[in-house]
This record gives structure tokens, sequence and C-alpha cells, in this order.
């Protein structure tokens, strides 16, 4: 009987006694180092273990996660109306908070049953009513017909129903400002007519539904059809596209293209704000350029001799003002009020008004007495001329200069020191920049009056008189045009000069045209009153890289997030946030490799151009 097992006995002796293989051992040392790694990972801590809170605590209304407070709000009734993007005030709140939206469709034909039995109530309510000589109820009828109209939609198939639930989790460090804030969102969803309630012995439940786990563990839903449903979409969209207009840059919260036309708006004027590099520049000639190509003339006040390329580029007029110079501007020349109905005398009174405002730039401020007397010598000084408020200004009457309001000055009793100041830019240093008629030419579609070449103490007086210039121009052709002011900060330093500005910006509109002040020095600008105004009346506004030293100042003027605060200081050249009317957007300014040529400031370039030209040249000689 024992036989059988022998040979498997002696199978197994023999097969224990085979040596090992090297293979065998490899395969043994792999498995045991396995083994060990395993038995280290589960030593190790998971992402799991470094995710979740150090606590959790569950209370009747509210929940501890960690150190932070959370509770949930949930929407139990809605208006009869509700508008598209209602959501937008709730999630723009500026507060860390989760918001849980879920949407189960409904079988129509049950819907359709349910509406049936609910209209058949409704009817035999208000026949009941009627019988016994009650009163109409307005309220049931409304009902009655908006449930025909909503049983006809759904049958056509134009509207579905849904199941809907709307939860909001708010967080906050402490128990007190987690009230605050809950107050906050309930205010903002009650100004919308919506009724929200907070958890209440369903905290946990509450906290769990606006996780990012799809699980609607509160099941407080709302029926409600597509068209209101659709409306309570939170997202709204950050585009800033128009059909008609440029391109000012890239959107950069989904990559969509910024056109837009700043003449849509309720005035064209624009501000820019940035620091030294930050490519405020670029951006501004990038929109000259593209505007001219739409056919609007373009105005530029230069400070810098950064425009001087674009213009001999697109066959520009390019002035420049300086002591030597050949330009000339006559600070007299009278509004050319074509238009207008203005009559003589009102014209004379605005042009002694803005020479007044001249004068204290160049002799500083006046005593009444002072300003009294420069006003009847400013009056004299056109009648002088002829220029009264009988006159005839279609003759060609040519107006008085510097050195007319001189002379009238000597004659005039206590006007003898103010004579005395003015001899300075009639015989002194200054005589050549304003004491001459004038003689620039601004028939143009681009016309750059360059300052650069001023002395720091003329400049504010040039600017002033440049602008008063441009602004005869505007009002005796109305045409879509734009002014560009570069370094506006210069004209702020001087309330005259700000004043100004201020009068041109707000009375742009009516001209068709867009003023765009420039500026480096925010702080300057925000300061001023009138700086403050012109932002105020300026429909657009363009934020690029802020100093640090400036950043406060611009987030509370402009309400910006913490987010884009930040945006602002660590953004690159041409980026930054574009304001147009009530929306903006994270742009970046993008230009052709064709405009970033004729619009680059980098001196690099400007030196690569030149050098390029100059080849040019030396090639066209030897060819000749």
């Amino acid at each position: 009987m024992f036989m059988p097992f022998k040979p498997i006995k002696a199978k197994k002796e023999e097969h224990e006694k085979k040596p090992i293989t090297p293979t065998a051992q490899k395969e043994a040392a792999q498995k045991a180092v396995l083994e060990e790694e395993l038995a280290y990972r589960r030593g190790l801590v998971a992402v799991k273990d470094l995710i979740a809170p150090s606590a959790f605590e569950v209370q009747p209304n509210y929940v501890r996660v960690g150190s932070k407070y959370c509770r949930t709000l949930f929407v139990v009734g809605y208006p009869r109306y509700i508008n598209v993007g209602w959501f937008s005030p709730i999630i723009n709140y500026a507060a860390s908070f989760d918001v849980g939206l879920f949407f189960a469709p409904l079988p129509t034909p049950i819907v359709l049953k349910q509406l049936r039995d609910k209209v058949g109530r409704v009817e035999a309510e208000i026949s009941s009513g009627q019988e016994r000589g009650k009163p109409r109820d307005p309220q049931a009828e409304t009902a009655l017909r908006d449930m025909e109209q909503l049983r006809d939609d759904l049958t056509q198939g134009i509207e579905h129903f849904f199941s809907i639930g709307v939860y909001t989790t708010l967080y906050a460090d402490t128990l007190e400002q987690l009230d605050k804030m809950t107050e906050d969102i309930e205010s903002l969803y009650g100004s919308k007519l919506i009724f929200t309630k907070r958890v209440l012995y369903q905290a946990e439940q509450g906290y769990n539904s606006t996780l990012p786990l799809c699980n609607d563990e509160l099941a407080i839903p709302f029926n409600m059809n597509t068209s209101p449903a659709a409306a309570a979409f939170p997202f709204i969209s950050s585009d800033l596209t128009s059909d008609n207009g440029i391109l000012y840059g890239i959107n950069r919260h989904n990559n969509s293209l910024i056109l837009f036309d700043r003449f849509s708006l309720q005035n064209a004027n624009l501000t820019v704000f940035a620091t030294s590099g930050a490519g405020k520049s670029f951006a501004v000639k990038l929109e000259i350029l593209r505007s001219m190509m739409m056919g609007t003339d373009v105005l530029v006040i230069d400070p810098e001799r950064e425009y001087k390329h674009l213009s001999d580029a697109v066959g520009g007029t390019y002035i420049n003002i300086s002591l030597s110079s050949t330009s000339r501007i006559n600070p007299f020349d009278l509004p050319r009020a074509v238009g207008e109905q203005a009559s003589v005398a009102d014209i004379i009174r605005s042009a002694v008004i803005t020479l007044k405002g001249l004068t204290r730039l160049m002799l500083g401020e006046f005593t009444q007495e002072e300003d009294s007397i420069m006003d009847r010598a400013l009056l004299e000084a056109y009648a002088k001329r002829d220029i009264t408020p009988q006159a005839d200004l279609s003759a060609g009457i040519q107006p008085p200069t510097l050195s007319d309001l001189q002379d009238i000055l000597e004659g005039m009793e206590g006007g003898a020191g103010l004579s005395n100041k003015l001899r300075k830019y009639t015989e002194g240093t200054f005589a050549g920049l304003l004491n001459h008629q004038t003689n620039v030419e601004t028939r143009n579609q681009l016309v750059v009056f360059s300052v650069r070449d001023l002395e720091d103490e003329l400049r504010p007086i040039a600017i002033y008189t440049v602008v008063n210039y441009i602004w005869n121009v505007v009002r005796s052709e109305v045409k879509r045009r734009i002014l560009v002011i570069d370094e506006a900060w210069w004209l702020m330093q001087h309330e005259d000069s700000a004043r100004f500005i201020f009068a041109l910006v707000k009375r742009a509109r009516k001209y068709y045209l867009g003023v765009s002040t420039i500026t480096q020095d925010v702080n300057d600008f925000l300061t001023s009153e009138y700086g403050r105004a012109i932002l105020t009346n300026s429909a657009l506004q363009l934020l690029l890289k802020q100093s640090p030293a400036a950043i406060d100042v611009v987030q509370k003027t402009f309400l910006l997030t913490e987010g884009e605060k930040y945006l602002l200081l660590e953004g690159g050249p041409g980026e930054g946030i574009f304001f147009a009317g009530t929306k903006h957007v994270a742009i970046k300014v993008i230009a052709s490799y064709s405009e970033d040529q004729l619009i680059t400031t980098d001196p690099r370039q400007l030196l690569e151009i030149e050098a390029a030209k100059k080849e040019f040249e030396l090639e066209k000689k030897h060819q000749a």
C-alpha cells in the first residue's frame, strides 16, 4: 500500500535538494524589496492626511473646520420674475465662500399632470368664489395665467422643468465675522427678492453639499423651468468684445480678443496709469495706429519725443515747440466756436478766462487787485486790435500778442509790476516762445506737439497753450478725434491747468473728442481734486504695472480685489487691467511685428532700426 507514495516522496526530496537558480534569487530579492517599500509607504503621511483638517466640530448652525468657521445658506423662495445674472453681486462679494448648484431634470409628463391638477383646483376656487359673490382674487388669477403659459411652453418643448438646489457656504476666521458675512449675503439675496435660510441641525450636510463631490446632502430643491434656471448660472462672462472698434489686446481670462470702440460709451475719454517701462506709451501708440486705420484724427502732446518715429512712419505732422523752434502758437488766438451760436462777447470772455489761467502759470498767483487789473488789460489788448463785442470775427482780424498786453499793463495804474514780470516772456530769456502769431498747420490725420526741448519751468505753460490751441481746433469742426496728453501729471501740479484739463475732458463728448490722459505719477494725479474728477469723467481706464508706493491708492480708487492688486504689482510690460464702463478684464497688449517696429520705445530696437535705415541708404548710394 505504501509503494505508490515512495516515488512521490523521493521526488519531493529530490526537488528540495535542487539548487536555487540566480534568476529565482533575483526575483526573491525584488519581492523582498517591494514588501519592505510597501511597509515603508504605509508608515508615511498620505495626501489625505495633508489636506484633512486638524479637527472638525459640528454645531447646530455652523461647523468648525480646523480654525475656520463655516455656515451654509440655502434658497427657499424666488420672486415671480428674476433677472439674468442675478447671481453676479453674490459671487463678486469680496469674501471666501463656496456655491453649490444642483440641477435635476423632471419628467415633462409628470409635471404636465401635476400642473393640470393644480390648474383645475385653482379654476374651481375662482369659480366658487365668484358664485358666492366674493371679490376677485388677483393673486389666484395671476397664478392661473402663469400655469397655463407654462403648460403651453412645456407641451411645445420650449421649456423644461428642473429641481434646483442653491447652497452657499461661508468661511470666516471668527464667529463674529461669520455672522456679519451671513447678514451681508442674506441682504444681497434679499435685494433680489430671493429668500434664504440658515442651516439648523444640518450644518455638516450643508458643508458637504458645497464640497466638489456632487453630493446634495441637504436635498432642499425648488422647482423651476428653463428660463429662470438659466438665469441662476453664476459665471458672468468676462468678455469685452463688440462688433465695432479696434483691438486693444488679449483677454487674459479666456484668451479672447478685446475689441472695443471707445466712442460707443457715454464718453470716449481714457486714463492710463502705469510705472515707467510698463508699456503705457506702447499701448497708447498702438491704439493711435489702429484708430487712424478706422479714420480717426489724432492729436498728441509729446513731452519726451516718443511719438516722432510713429509720426514719420505714417506721414504725420510733427511740431516741435521750443525757444529755438520756428513753430509758434499765439495764446491770444480766439476760440473758433463754429456751430455753437456763441456771441462775440462770449468768445472774448472765454478767451480772457483762459488767458488769465495762463498768466497765473507764467507770473504766479495774483492778488485780487492784480487779478482785476489783468482782466481789464486783456480786454483792452483785444480792443487794441479792434476785437470787441461788436466786431465781425469772420473778417480775419489778427489777435494781439504778449507785447500788446505788456504795453497796456505799463500804461495802467497798478500794472507796472505785472508788466515787469511779463517782460521775461516778451524781451527776456523766454521771448521766443509765446510772443508771435500762430504759424503751425494742423490739417493732418496725426499731429504731434513735442515739448521735450523746453525747460521744466516752461513745460506746463507750453502744454497749457498747446491744449488750448487744440481745443480751439476741435471746436472749429466736429469730427471723430482723439487727444493724447502724455505725462499729464505736469498739468495736475498747477490748479489752473488742472482745472482747464478737467473742463476739456467734461466737454469733449459734445465735439466727438476722446481725451487720453497718461501718467506715471499716480499719487500726484489721484490726490488732486481735478485729477479724481478727470478719472470720474473717463469711461475707459487702463491700469498697467504699478509701483508698490502707489498700489494702495490705486486699489482704493478702483475697488480692486487682492488678486487684481497683485496682478498689477507682478505683471509684465503691457499686462494689466482694462476698464470699459462697468466691465473690466485682465489685458495683455500685443502688436504685430510691423506695428512693433513703428511704435516701439525700446532704445535698443530704435538703434537697430536707425542702423538698418543707414545701411539701406548707403546701399542706395552705392547702387546709384
